[in-house]
């Protein structure tokens, strides 16, 4: 599974983008308003990335949040929400509007989606109220959550690299960079 991408931006448009890691060109789908956050062509780029394999493709959705990704996700587990519906609710109710949507029980706004009729977003509200993440978190903390991420991606077991991370925090101040090198002075021991 792929969990993140790391890469310079070869090509955007408004539902997906190209990202250029090491040579290989990732087509990874994103909502539209990250698709406008995103910086110009050329330019290194960070994606949270959900794999969805199927029988027969693999695609995958890239956020610009741990927090987009998991809302995303979540969205995913409700019966009849497949990736490209869940993808239109991220793109026409970013972060918390979507939280707040659900919270609230407003189908009228859910209903705006492009696909989501009345039945489909009584579903989501149903089986989501209560259970959605909230968008609004500790900067320090989506740090944490990023440098962990990266850890584990350079095949550091998860437990090891929370402890070396909470050990560099207390060090460190400098940033997800300067967590990152501490974290990884105390796992090589230098």
């Amino acid at each position: 599974m792929i969990g993140s991408l790391r890469g310079r931006l070869l090509s955007k448009r408004a539902d997906g983008v190209v990202v250029d890691v090491q040579g290989v060109g990732y087509e990874v789908s994103v909502p539209s308003n990250a698709a406008a956050n995103l910086p110009e062509q050329g330019v290194e780029v960070f994606l949270h990335i959900h794999t969805h394999v199927k029988e027969d493709s693999i695609k995958l959705f890239g956020f610009l949040s741990p927090h987009e990704k998991q809302v995303f996700s979540t969205l995913l587990g409700v019966n009849g929400v497949g990736p490209k519906l869940a993808l239109n609710v991220l793109s026409s109710l970013p972060g918390e509007s979507f939280r707040q949507a659900v919270e609230a029980e407003d189908t009228a706004a859910l209903s705006r989606v492009p696909g989501v009729g009345k039945k489909t977003a009584a579903r989501i509200i149903l089986e989501l109220k209560q259970k959605l993440p909230s968008m609004a978190t500790d900067p320090k903390d989506a740090t944490f959550e990023d440098a962990l991420s990266a850890l584990v991606n350079l095949g550091y077991r998860k437990a090891e690299a929370q402890k070396a991370l909470e050990k560099a925090e207390k060090e460190s101040s400098k940033g997800l960079e300067g967590l990152l090198k501490a974290a990884l002075k105390e796992l090589t021991g230098h």
